[in-house]
């Protein structure tokens, strides 16, 4: 717990003497899959960003669609902060109770945790002294520490005996964030 409440404010620190922006993804969130961030300068072409993708929906048609994603970022920009191009490289966190994209025809689902590492490369636009545009694309490897389930019998259906292992590598972020600078 101690370490939580430095870590919060050393980053409230950092975050009030620095250009800092909150954001929203345009892109999920008309879906209610809110993609919430916060983004704050570190360095001349340095910044850090923290965001947050939830889905809170525990089923649609039946089958489980719940999750969440924790992704600290560390950008690179490499024209000037909050404006043009950028690389980021970031290391994060899953929790999700959800079909896997090739089980989508049956009635099998996974319930775990995981964390993937990954980059992103994006583009930032300022529209004006407050709002800016942040178009990204990013992607990596996740991997997954579930336990499978079936929705007809509510049985496992792997032979885990803990927790099934996957890998995949693949985009997993993505979209246009709104931002709003706050200082």
């Amino acid at each position: 717990m101690k370490k939580l409440l430095i870590l919060f404010i050393l980053f409230s620190s950092i975050a009030s003497q620095s250009q800092t922006y909150i954001k929203i993804n345009a892109m999920t969130t008309p879906f209610t899959i809110p993609n919430v961030g916060i983004e704050t300068s570190i360095g001349k072409k340095s910044t850090f960003q923290f965001d947050i993708l939830a889905s809170f929906w525990k089923s649609i048609n039946g089958k489980p669609r719940e999750f969440y994603t924790f992704t600290p970022e560390y950008r690179y920009h490499f024209k000037e902060k909050n404006n043009g191009f950028y690389a980021g490289f970031h290391i994060g966190a899953s929790l999700f109770n959800f079909q896997k994209w090739n089980y989508l025809n049956s009635t099998l689902y996974e319930k775990g945790v995981g964390y993937f590492i990954g980059a992103t490369i994006g583009y930032q636009i300022k529209i004006n002294d407050k709002f800016m545009l942040d178009c990204f694309l990013g992607g990596g490897s996740h991997q997954g520490f579930y336990k499978g389930y079936d929705l007809a019998t509510g049985e496992r259906y792997d032979k885990a005996q803990k927790f099934n292992k996957s890998g995949e590598w693949l985009p997993y972020r993505g979209g246009f964030m709104v931002s709003y600078k706050l200082n």
